[in-house]
């Protein structure tokens, strides 16, 4: 698990969720899943807004930017995933929208 901190995009404040991850190198990759609920969670439209978020992983505090992948690299992520946490799989049978996977990259 890490600590995501992202600003919320209407009041400004600082926000705080825990998420599992995985690694590709120096980056962490998460999921925007929400549980398969028909729409996005909140800290997935406030790092949207603002994509400069705060990662604590491993111990380790660190400003990070994010980026939403799509296409191919997006498809190659959402199968890494459902091979780690297989629950990511009924998620996406619960809902409409194509599930955000987005890279934190440290800045």
């Amino acid at each position: 698990m890490l600590l995501l901190s992202t600003r919320g995009r209407r009041t400004g404040k600082r926000h705080e969720v825990p998420l599992l991850y995985l690694r590709d190198e120096g980056r962490l990759v998460v999921i925007a899943s929400y549980g398969g609920r028909t729409q996005n969670p909140d800290w997935y439209e406030n790092l949207r807004a603002d994509p400069l978020v705060v990662v604590q992983a491993d111990g380790q505090r660190f400003d990070a930017r994010a980026t939403v992948l799509a296409g191919p690299e997006r498809d190659t992520w959402w199968r890494r995933f459902v091979e780690a946490y297989p629950g990511y799989s009924g998620y996406q049978k619960r809902t409409d929208r194509s599930i955000p996977i987005v890279v934190l990259e440290p800045r």
